[in-house]
């Protein structure tokens, strides 16, 4: 080794790595690199962004950071080339060099272009610019949702055309048509109205009008990002576009129920000319009434011609009238020879009903004669007197048919608590209230076990015999005469 080479400043890895990131730092604070979008996947899910612009000779690592990713108006996307603007710095933990990227916006309309149209056929795929799912517009909002800037002379031109057409109410929801955070207001806006409840305190629009001046590619690239077309697909509001000039198109353009060639143009087609519609009211009436006139003649002259082919009042009933005078001349000798034979008829009748009438009298009168008979006093009392005789045989019968002369017997007759009889005494508990009644009265008993059950028992110590079958004194036996 060379004295010269031994006489050289000594470095840690740490702190050459840091010289060169400060040496380039300070040779390149900021840059423009055009480049090729190379293995971007999406965002980290950190929030910063990775990826790589390149060329046909050479490859340059980049990155975005989370808080300016969020800022960025054009957001990478692969195969895209762009003009990135950003700072070249190292990262020492790899030793290579990086661009921290702060802008980027794409390599002229070409790319722009390229980038759109790979965007509409992706889209398309979806089936968001399908003309089936494409919902028609009112013939007359109510009201007239309106999403724009609130300061450019576009929402201007939609007043004044709404009002000189027919005047409507008009809800704006005010929002950047231009900028970093244009695509995410005006999606946003959409989905708010849709969001209004029909009958609160905020009218909900029957139709949306999302409109904006003219302007280059870049300045209307909002209508473009997917967060907005998606954001008109799904509104079930139907929704006018009027982006730019007749000549401009953006991908809302594709998405929305019907495109306007201007803003003006867009509230032509939102509500139609009041004017027009008194006219064409007054026109259709018109023509209403000089129809109902010419129909109401038509039908006179219908009724006159049938009328004279008609005969006269008077002619109508001169047959009629005939016959009647005719029937009345007729009626009056009719009416007396049907007196007459009815007369005739009675008078026979008559003759052949008295003698009848003599028999049936007579035999009455037997009849009652003979009722009159049984009637008299002495017939009714010796009626009376039989029925008595029946009566006394009958109570004769009943009470030696009944119970109380077997308990005159000695017998006794035994009941529940119920009161009803009871037969067998297989059906007494023992313990159970017997009311026992006899020919002077009744008796309340209480069942004691039945003489099975006293055989079972063990026999009690035998008394004298002197004392055994004969009851205790003061008790009577139920079967002593």
């Amino acid at each position: 080794m060379t004295d010269q080479a031994s006489n050289l400043p000594e470095f840690t890895v740490s702190d050459l790595s840091f010289s060169l990131k400060r040496t380039i730092e300070e040779a390149y604070p900021y840059v423009r690199v055009r480049g090729e979008i190379s293995g971007y996947r999406g965002p980290h899910s950190s929030g910063h962004a990775y990826f790589a612009l390149k060329d046909d000779r050479a490859r340059l690592e980049a990155v975005v950071w989370k808080g300016t990713f969020s800022r960025l108006r054009f957001k990478p996307e692969e195969g895209i080339e762009v003009v990135a603007t950003g700072k070249i710095t190292t990262f020492p933990g790899s030793s290579k060099y990086q661009i921290v990227i702060e802008a980027l916006e794409p390599a002229g309309v070409g790319a722009l272009m390229a980038l759109l149209e790979e965007r509409r056929k992706k889209l398309a795929a979806e089936g968001l610019f399908d003309e089936a799912r494409k919902r028609p517009i009112p013939f007359l909002p109510t009201v007239v949702g309106v999403v724009t800037s609130p300061t450019g002379a576009v929402i201007r031109d939609i007043l004044h055309r709404l009002a000189d057409r027919f005047p409507r109410r008009v809800v704006v929801w005010p929002v950047r048509v231009q900028g970093e955070t244009s695509a995410e207001e005006v999606a946003a806006a959409i989905r708010g109205f849709n969001a209004v409840s029909p009958g609160g305190p905020v009218p909900r629009p029957d139709v949306l009008i999302v409109a904006r001046g003219g302007g280059s590619l870049e300045d209307l690239w909002s209508f473009n990002e997917e967060i907005v077309v998606r954001a008109t697909a799904e509104s079930t509001i139907p929704v006018i576009s009027a982006i730019g000039h007749e000549t401009d198109w953006t991908l809302i353009d594709l998405a929305a129920d019907l495109r306007a060639p201007t803003p003006t143009g867009a509230a032509e087609m939102a509500v139609p000319v009041r004017a027009e519609l008194l006219g064409n009211v007054a026109d259709l009436g018109a023509r209403l009434t000089g129809a109902a006139g010419r129909r109401i003649e038509a039908a006179r002259t219908v009724l006159r011609s049938a009328a004279r082919a008609l005969p006269s009042a008077e002619q109508v009933f001169l047959v009629p009238r005939q016959r009647v005078d005719t029937a009345a001349v007729r009626l009056d000798p009719a009416l007396r020879t049907a007196t007459l034979k009815a007369r005739n008829r009675f008078e026979r009748s008559g003759w052949r009903l008295a003698p009848a009438l003599r028999g049936g009298l007579a035999a009455h009168r037997s009849r009652f004669e003979r009722t009159g008979d049984r009637l008299r006093p002495a017939n009714i009392e010796a009626r009376i007197e039989r029925a008595r005789e029946r009566l006394a045989a009958l109570a004769k019968l009943m009470d030696s048919l009944s119970y109380r002369n077997v308990l005159k017997r000695g017998y006794a007759l035994v009941r529940d608590a119920a009161g009803a009889p009871l037969r067998l005494a297989a059906g007494v508990a023992a313990g159970s209230v017997l009311d026992i009644e006899f020919a002077d009265g009744h008796v309340t008993a209480t069942a004691g076990p039945s003489a099975d059950a006293l055989e079972s028992r063990p026999a009690p110590a035998r008394r004298s015999g002197k004392s055994r079958g004969k009851p205790a004194p003061g008790q009577g036996s139920l079967f002593d005469d």
